[in-house]
């Protein structure tokens, strides 16, 4: 299977460049970037159909600032403040060294050492 993601729009084939969510309670539809993982209750879209997308009567359309022509991967920035967002969440401090001991547990996440 390919890593690529494509438009979730019925017979499109083209990679998506934006996802799609809706917030029902606001009657708003959010179109943004892709996201970095798929969600179940999103739509991953190709820049012509992001383009063309319009809502239900009464409901808005916020688009956010994205770059269509950008099909990158989560950088070592992002991944890393990914980490701290987790660390943050599970109240625990960030490693003293480079690998932290193998077997601690921070809320329900667990490091693993390379033995385990």
């Amino acid at each position: 299977m390919s890593p690529l993601r494509r438009c979730t729009r019925p017979a499109c084939l083209r990679p998506a460049v934006a996802t799609l969510t809706y917030v029902y309670a606001d009657q708003t539809a959010v179109l943004g970037p892709l996201a970095v993982y798929a969600e179940p209750h999103s739509y991953d879209l190709c820049a012509a159909h992001a383009e063309r997308l319009s809502a239900p009567k009464g409901w808005e359309v916020l688009r956010l600032q994205f770059d269509a022509t950008a099909t990158q991967a989560p950088s070592a920035d992002d991944l890393e403040a990914l980490a701290d967002a987790v660390r943050e969440a599970a109240h625990v401090p960030p490693p003293s060294s480079d690998r932290p001991p193998s077997g601690r547990r921070g809320g329900h996440l667990r490091v693993l050492g390379p033995q385990d």
